[in-house]
This record gives structure tokens, C-alpha cells and sequence, in this order.
């Protein structure tokens, strides 16, 4: 047993709010059942079968208001692993959904039976045609395609707001449009080609020319009927008209039936009616996009006026001006996005009635632009606005911060207001459209709806497309008020179709809350034709049967999710998903909103539950220990939620007083433990490197079996040797900064085989030669940022170290005279922010007055205009750390790089190293992991140099791509040496 064992039970809820009427009975807590277990194991392979209770519990809920438990989840890693699950299924009867980002609003990405993972394995991006086409992998995301795609001025025509994290896969499954896309920038209109696998296995790519031959060949019967299903509605003119007029609104309900009409063979019919289908015919293996002209020049403008109608009447006068985005956000929206960062405090206190509209012009070129804010000019001269707040300008502007703050403001819709709800209520978002000459009548009787039933519901939209959102809660524990909801939503399905001819479904697909309502919407002889579609591509009803079809007319309110309290750091979560693409543990164990969703589970159930004593033996491993604590969740969260802040809650709950008594005595001598930690590396940098890697891995091995395994590193080749033992000498007098050497900095050297100076001589010699000379106190020794102890929860460490190291450099920079230069990246974060609360409220006065620098941002700002670059490399690869985003610093990174080097790059899958300190050398699977998608495209060519700003990153990006990473701060007083 180890010496310091965790502390049994501290992780089990302290309050639990249980037995919940939607939680895991016990009879599943073992898993996935038999013969499921062993048959797919024995298909697949182990490590594509998740069968734990937490896995199946963690896969359960996606970003809308449902929760479905399914009896397995299968890692698909090709085509073929698709084609023997959904042969398997066949087989068996079975049920499968697939599932990528799961930040669908409907239900989509759930299922009951086998749910297939099409996310981990599945991206990638292939640029055609210079731009002008691209091959994409479901699993991509928007934002990564569209990073690539920028590189050649284009860019994709579907525009979600959850771009960040949704995939193309769902994109286009789903028909997903968003801010700008309206009818003719979707993927129905802008998609060239893809490949599928039909339920019963056959592959389709629409773009072989010989396609059509093969399915007739393979399906005969498939291409007979849809054959027979077009030629029927094209003898109807009637139906052919509805169709027509159906889709000149944004609509998404139901089968894309205008397939038929626009496709000419079994194929290009197929290819139609794959789009917005919701996995329910197929699986979209890969697809091929025609892209759009990235219009780089902006003209925006967030203008209020005083009611939600006065806003919806201004919205053709922007559309005849030619506006690419009118949208819409009301008093709720408005008033809920103060939790967003950058959005001006004094939202809060906005009237109820307040509503903006977000209008953009974009243009080629500034003459266009300019073209554009005269005819908005023009515009605003009639526009009964107001400015109910201080901050509200109702002007245009072309400032990209400005504008990018509006875009944070309206893309955060879902998460902001979601983040404000009652809590322990479940969030509910629908999307409709009307024809937009009628947006403000329907805002209107929208509003008048609501108020009927009882429910004050934020709205937002695009409204230069008729397309509204609304946001209402309820309590899903109380059958009351489900009823409630349900008698809205019946209210409202008819108003929109009877009184609008509206799309129940603008963009968000049919989802399992539209399902029961699609023959409102379309009439028995559409509806028909869409359930004849699904039995004849589906005749087994394998895929996703209850998702899009559905007879059930209360089929909307089963499986509604209760949201039972968490701890409050996390609480607001509305489980989004925007988190999970920046999480560095996504590809091994647990991401922030699966955390989540796992927390919640534990609070549905009853003390003694099986399930919960399962949820709690895989938590440990699954969620704590492989959380890389870096916080990268709260910059992705638009609401900031940071779930790495709970994992270091939850580690410091592990501890027994013993445990915080020895990290507190460690941190009170540090200097000591500094000493001999330098004296060990250089030790082992003497004796031969194979000798050394098996006699410290047998040591370090053995010291974390006694000790515990999460708190002794494990020995790594990569680990670097000493640095010099003595730093540099500097004068106080005529320095222009102080200098801190982080103790890492102070411990290990710079990479093997690499000449020249040690970071600190480098840092010394280039502030010199800038004529920005900086001193380094000779008592730095013993002090450090504190984040060693604070990443493992050792609260009481933090406060020793916190409170030394701001009282020491409260000292050396005279009261905060002088700045503090920090050559490490996490430990600038960690001196600058982290340890404030630990700090006592004399030293978190001192702390207020000092000025903390990294030293990347002190090169770029107070040197680089000072010196002379003699020599550049030709190419240069970064690694931007997760600090760095914390601090806004990755732009000074690149100044910095763009002075030493003809060609720099930054990965478009750069991301956080995970190597967190130590914990690359607790959990190497957790760096292996997260690291993977970096390092593919850092290898995939060659590079003068790879340059980051941390050292403990720097070895962790060694480690995962065999290349040398150092500071670029090396390469600039190598670039500048005379």
C-alpha cells in the first residue's frame, strides 16, 4: 500500500441531491452487458469497446436538453470498424447511432443501443484546387477547417456558432447553416461530393463517375425505389410547388425531399438526402465542399433599439443594403452575456424590452468596405435607436477587437443565458424560421406565447433569414412542469406552421423534440414519402430509428435530462461541448463536460447505489489524475467555466492532514529540495545515457510505488541535463527590469547538443545589448510561482510559496518600480494570477502594485525595437503554450519568431503539451495523447528550429515529436549575437 494513499471517499459527493427519476437503475452498473461485451471485443479489438458504466454514463448526454444511456460505445477507427458494427447490428437486431463533437441541440448524438465514436479518429483536412475545394473528414472541425482554408483567402459556407467545436460530419448531417449561410451557403448548396456507408454496408462516393453502376449493381432494390419515389412527385405539381416553397425559407425538418427534384440518378439523389439526415441513412465518411471567397475587410455595428418588434422591422433595410449577417439579440441575451468576457458590465442593467442588432457588411477590399458603411450610413439616419447603457455606441466600426467582442457576445448565446438559468433547471433551445418579411409579427406572437405559459425565454437569431432561437428552462424532475413545457411546445409547433407556414427546424435538424411534429409541418403525403425514404434506405430500422421518424406524440418529452446541483465552479454548465476540442485529455480518458456529466450522475443516484460506487472507482484515474490542470476548458467555455480548477479541488480534497504538513515543509525549505534536484540532474547527466534511463526509471518506478503514483515523477529520457550552477551576474544599478529565473530554468539546461548560452545568459545577454539591462537578485534560490504545489492541490504549499515569492519580489523591484521579468510562461501565469488567492491581505495589496512580464512580451516590446537581427533561420515551428493563451501573449511569440526566422508556423492543431509541470512525468499517456494531432503536422516536414516558452513544454514536445524545442528567446540572442 503506499505511503500516502488517497483518502478513501473524498471524491463521493458530499451531498447527494438522489435517486433522481432519470438516474442509471443498478442493474447497469457493470456495464455493457454480455454477449454485447465480448461479441463487439472479439470483432473490433479491446481498445475500440468503452464498456465501463462511467463510459457508457459519460457518452449519455450531449449539448441538448436529453439523456440516453447506451449499452456500449464503439471507437470506430476506419471505414471498415463502420461497416462490421453496422453488419453486427444487422445481425442482431441492434440499434446504432454515430456521434462526433455531440454539440447537437435535439438529441442526435444519442442513442440507447451501440454508439459509434466518429470523432477521435476522424479528422483531417486535404486543401484542393488552391482553396477552391476541400476534402474534409467528418471528425474536422469547422474552425480547423476553416484555419487551413485561410491560408488561400477561402473559407467554408457553413457558419455555426459552435464552429469552435462542431464537427463536418454533423455539420452536414444535420444541415447546420448558422450566422451567414442562409439558403444558399448550406451544405445541401455548397457540397460537391461524399462518401457514405449504407446501413447495409455499401460504400458510396458520389464523385466516382462509375457510382451509379456500382450501387444499382450492389442495391438494385434501393435504386428502383428511389427512382420510383422521384418520378411520384414529379407527376404531382402541387407537391413539387410545396417542396419548392418549402425550402426558399431555412428549413431543415424532416428528409431533404427537394433531393429528389435536384438529383437525376439513385446517387445524386442520395447525396441530397444525406444532407440533414442526422445519421439516419448513412454514415458520412468523408465530404468534398466548394468554397467561398474569404472576405477579409468587415464594417459591423451593434445597434439597440427599444423593443424586440422595432429590431425585427429593421431588418429588411439591411438585407436590400446587402448586410451578410443581421442578428438578433434580445434583453435576455443581452443582459445574460455579461458573464461572457469582454462584454461591457453595464449590459446587466439594460431594460427588459432592450434589443440589438448585430449587422455586418464584409467586402474584398477597403473601397469596398467603405461602399458598405455608406449605405449603412444612410440606413442609421431613420432607425429609432437608443443607447440605454454607457457603453453603447450604435456606430459601425471596422476594429477587429471591437467587432470580435460583438461575435463573442452573440456566439456565446446558448452558453451565456444557458449559464444564468435557475439552477437544477434543464435548458431548452428551438430554432425556427418564418419569412423574414414576417419576423416581426412572429416576434410578437412569440412573445405573447410565452408569456401565456408562464415562460420569460431569451431569443436570438439570424434575422436577416427569418430564423429565430429561444431559450426557455423547466424543471425536468417535475412532471408539472414538463407538462408545462409540453403544452408550450404544442402551442408553439402550431402557431409557427398554421398561422407562419413556418419550419419548425430552421437549422438545428428534426432532432428527437421536432420528430412527433413533422407531419404538422409538412402533411401526410410529404411525411409519408419521408417514411417510405427511411424504409426503403433502412429497411432493418439499424440507424438512429427514433431520432428523425417518430409516431410517439409525446416522443419530445422522454429522456428529458434532470440537471441535479454540482459544485458551483461548474454548476452553469449547460453541457455544450465547446470545451472538449482544447481539452488534452479528450483521446484518453475524460473531457471538461464529460467530467460533468459524470459529476451529475453521482448526484442522481442514492448512497449504496452500485452505480455510483463504479462512477467513483474509474473518477479517480479518469477525471483527476489525467486532467492537465491547465484551464484551457475556461478559455473555450464562453461562460468561463474552469473544470481543471475542480480537478485541483478534488486533489486537494485526497489529502490527509499528513500529506499538506509535508508539501507545506517542502515548500518552507525549497531551497534545499532546489539543490539537490539540480545536483540529481546533473548527477545523471554524466553517466551514460543508457545506464542512466534504466537505473532512474528502476529508482523513480520504485519511489512511486511506495510513495503513490500521482505524486513521484517517473523518469523520461527527454529529461534535460543541468543548467550552470552559478547565474549569470547582473547590477541593480541601471537595470531596467528585474529578472526571475524560474527554478526550472534554475535546474535543467537547455536541449542536448545545442551550443551556446544557458536561457538565463541568453536572456541577460540580449537585454543588454538592447540597452535594457536586467538584474537577477541574488536570493532567488528557494523561491518559486507556487504552481508546483498548487496543480496538485496542496493548498496549504501554495499559501507558504504564494505569499514568499510576492513578498520577495515586492522587495526586489522596489514596491513594484521596476517590472518582473519571468522566463517561463506557466510561471509568469502563476505569479501574475494564480497566486492571488492565496495570498494574505497585506500581500495581496503588494501584489496590486507589481507588474509582472513574460520575458517573450519583454523581447517584443522592449527589445526587438532595439536590436539588430544579423542572421535568421529559414523556418521556424511554434509551440504556444496554454499559459500564453492565458495571458494573450502568443502574438509576442510570433513577433519574436518572425525577427529569427524567414518562415514561421504555428500547427493548426497546436494545443496544450499536458506535460504540466510534471505531469507529463506522472501520466506520459496524457502528453502522448494530447500531443498526438501537433506533432503529426510538426513531423510531417522539416524545420530550422522549434521554439516555445516553457521548458517543461519544450521536453514534452521533444518527447511527442523526437525534434529539439527551446526558447525562442535562444534563437534571438543567437539572431543578435554580433
Amino acid at each position: 500500500m503506499p505511503l500516502l494513499e488517497p483518502r478513501p471517499g473524498a471524491l463521493r459527493p458530499r451531498s447527494i441531491s438522489g435517486p433522481a427519476p432519470d438516474r442509471l437503475p443498478g442493474h447497469r452498473a457493470g456495464g455493457t452487458p454480455e454477449p454485447l461485451r465480448t461479441e463487439l471485443t472479439e470483432l473490433l479489438g479491446p481498445e475500440k469497446v468503452l464498456w465501463k458504466v462511467s463510459d457508457l454514463v459519460r457518452y449519455a448526454s450531449d449539448a441538448s436538453p436529453y439523456r440516453f444511456v447506451p449499452q456500449v460505445v464503439v471507437i470506430a477507427e476506419d471505414i471498415d470498424d463502420v461497416s462490421a458494427v453496422l453488419s453486427y447490428a444487422h445481425g442482431r437486431q441492434r440499434e446504432v447511432v454515430f456521434r462526433a463533437a455531440g454539440t447537437s441541440l435535439n438529441g442526435q448524438a444519442q442513442g440507447e443501443d451501440i454508439l459509434v465514436d466518429v470523432r477521435r479518429h476522424w479528422a483531417g483536412i486535404e486543401v484542393l484546387e488552391e482553396g477552391r475545394r476541400a476534402r474534409i473528414r467528418p471528425g474536422t472541425t469547422v474552425a480547423r477547417a476553416n484555419a487551413a482554408l485561410a491560408r488561400h483567402g477561402r473559407i467554408l459556407g457553413p457558419d455555426p456558432a459552435s464552429a469552435v467545436a462542431c464537427t463536418l460530419g454533423g455539420v452536414v448531417a444535420n444541415n447546420a447553416s448558422g450566422m451567414t449561410a442562409g439558403t444558399t451557403r448550406n451544405s445541401y448548396r455548397t457540397l460537391s461530393s461524399l462518401t457514405f456507408v449504407l446501413p447495409g454496408g455499401t460504400v458510396v462516393d458520389t464523385a466516382d463517375p462509375l457510382a451509379d453502376e456500382e450501387l444499382s449493381r450492389a442495391e438494385p432494390a434501393l435504386c428502383h425505389g428511389l427512382m420510383e419515389i422521384k418520378r411520384e412527385i414529379e407527376a404531382d405539381p402541387a407537391l413539387v410547388a410545396r417542396i419548392r416553397a418549402k425550402y426558399e425559407i431555412k428549413n431543415t425538418t424532416g428528409y431533404r425531399l427537394d433531393a429528389y427534384l435536384d438529383g437525376t440518378t439513385p446517387v445524386e439523389i442520395l447525396r441530397g438526402l444525406m444532407v440533414g439526415s442526422e445519421g439516419t441513412l448513412g454514415f458520412i465518411s468523408e465530404v468534398v465542399f466548394d468554397t467561398l471567397p474569404l472576405d477579409r475587410e468587415l464594417c459591423s455595428a451593434l445597434l439597440f433599439f427599444p423593443s424586440l418588434p422595432a429590431a425585427a422591422a429593421a431588418v429588411p433595410l439591411f438585407n436590400e443594403a446587402g448586410a451578410v449577417a443581421v442578428e438578433l439579440m434580445d434583453g435576455n441575451t443581452l443582459r445574460a452575456s455579461v458573464s461572457v468576457a469582454g462584454v461591457p458590465a453595464d449590459w446587466a442593467d439594460l431594460p427588459r424590452e432592450t434589443t440589438a442588432l448585430l449587422v455586418e457588411f464584409r467586402a474584398p477590399d477597403k473601397a469596398g468596405r467603405d461602399a458598405c458603411a455608406q449605405r449603412a450610413a444612410r440606413i442609421l439616419d431613420g432607425l429609432g435607436l437608443v443607447a440605454p447603457a454607457a457603453s453603447v455606441t450604435n456606430a459601425f466600426t471596422s476594429d477587429p477587437r471591437t467587432v470580435g467582442g460583438y461575435w463573442q457576445a452573440r456566439r456565446a448565446f446558448v452558453t451565456a443565458v444557458g449559464g444564468a438559468r435557475a439552477r437544477g433547471t434543464t435548458l431548452i433551445t428551438e430554432d425556427f424560421a418564418v419569412p423574414p418579411s414576417r419576423l416581426a409579427e412572429a416576434c410578437e406572437a412569440l412573445l405573447a406565447l410565452q408569456a401565456e405559459h408562464g415562460f420569460d425565454a431569451a431569443v436570438a437569431g439570424h434575422a436577416a433569414h427569418g430564423n429565430l432561437h429561444f431559450m426557455l428552462a423547466f424543471d425536468a424532475a417535475d412532471p408539472a412542469d414538463v407538462e408545462r413545457y409540453g403544452a408550450f411546445m404544442e402551442a408553439f409547433c402550431r402557431l409557427t406552421v398554421e398561422r407562419f407556414d413556418g419550419s419548425l427546424k430552421a437549422e438545428h435538424s428534426t432532432g428527437r423534440n421536432m420528430a412527433p411534429f413533422l407531419e404538422l409541418e409538412w402533411g401526410p403525403v410529404a411525411a409519408a414519402l419521408m417514411w417510405r425514404t427511411k424504409r426503403l434506405v433502412d429497411p432493418e430500422w439499424v440507424l438512429a430509428p427514433r431520432i428523425l421518424l417518430d409516431r410517439d406524440p409525446r416522443a419530445h418529452l422522454r429522456g428529458l435530462k434532470t440537471i441535479p446541483q454540482v459544485e458551483a465552479v461548474v454548476d452553469p454548465c449547460i453541457e455544450c461541448g465547446f470545451c472538449e476540442p482544447t481539452c488534452p485529455s479528450g483521446d484518453l480518458t475524460t473531457t471538461p463536460r464529460q467530467r460533468i456529466v459524470l459529476r451529475r450522475e453521482m448526484m442522481r443516484q442514492q448512497p449504496g447505489s452500485p452505480v455510483l460506487d463504479g462512477l467513483l472507482a474509474a473518477y479517480g484515474y479518469d477525471a483527476v489524475d489525467t486532467c492537465a490542470g491547465d484551464s484551457t476548458c475556461k478559455l473555450a467555455c464562453p461562460v468561463g467555466i474552469d473544470t481543471g480548477a475542480l480537478m485541483k479541488d478534488f486533489r486537494h480534497r485526497w489529502h490527509g492532514p499528513r500529506e499538506e504538513a509535508a508539501a507545506a515543509l517542502a515548500a518552507r525549505r525549497f531551497g534545499a529540495a532546489e539543490s539537490a534536484a539540480r545536483l540529481t540532474v546533473a548527477a545523471a547527466g554524466r553517466m551514460p545515457s543508457g545506464a542512466r534511463d534504466r537505473l532512474l526509471g528502476a529508482v523513480t518506478g520504485a519511489a512511486r510505488k511506495a510513495v503513490r503514483p500521482d505524486l513521484v515523477p517517473r523518469w523520461l529520457p527527454q529529461i534535460p541535463g543541468a543548467t550552470a550552477r552559478r547565474l549569470p551576474p547582473t547590477g541593480r544599478v541601471g537595470a531596467a527590469a528585474v529578472y526571475y529565473p524560474a527554478c526550472v530554468n534554475r535546474i535543467f539546461g537547455g536541449p542536448e547538443g545545442r551550443p551556446g548560452p544557458s536561457l538565463p545568459q541568453a536572456v541577460v545577454a540580449v537585454s543588454e545589448r538592447a540597452g535594457r539591462p536586467v538584474w537577477i537578485p541574488g536570493d532567488v534560490g528557494g523561491t518559486c510561482c507556487a504552481t508546483i504545489w498548487h496543480s496538485k492541490g496542496y493548498e496549504a504549499g501554495t499559501r507558504v510559496m504564494a505569499n514568499r515569492i510576492v513578498e520577495a519580489a515586492w522587495g526586489w523591484t522596489a514596491g513594484g518600480l521596476l517590472p518582473l521579468v519571468v522566463d517561463a510562461s506557466s510561471c509568469t501565469l502563476g505569479i501574475a494570477r494564480e497566486v492571488v488567492p492565496y495570498l494574505t491581505p497585506e500581500n495581496r495589496a503588494l501584489h496590486a502594485e507589481l507588474r509582472i512580464l513574460d520575458s517573450i512580451v519583454w523581447a517584443a516590446e522592449e527589445l526587438l525595437p532595439r536590436l539588430e537581427v544579423r542572421r535568421r533561420v529559414g523556418s521556424a515551428v511554434l509551440h504556444p503554450t496554454c499559459s500564453m493563451r492565458h495571458l494573450g501573449d502568443e502574438d509576442r511569440l510570433r513577433a519574436v519568431a518572425e525577427a529569427c526566422a524567414e518562415e514561421v508556423v504555428v500547427p493548426d492543431d497546436a494545443g496544450c503539451c499536458a506535460f504540466a509541470g510534471d505531469r507529463g512525468m506522472l501520466h506520459p499517456e496524457l502528453t502522448a495523447a494530447a500531443t498526438a494531432r501537433e506533432a503529426a503536422e510538426v513531423t510531417a516536414r522539416a524545420f530550422d528550429a522549434h521554439l516555445s516558452a516553457n521548458r517543461m513544454c519544450e521536453v514534452g514536445m521533444d518527447r511527442a515529436t523526437g525534434r529539439s524545442y527551446y526558447s525562442a528567446l535562444l534563437e534571438l540572442e543567437h539572431a543578435t549575437r554580433p
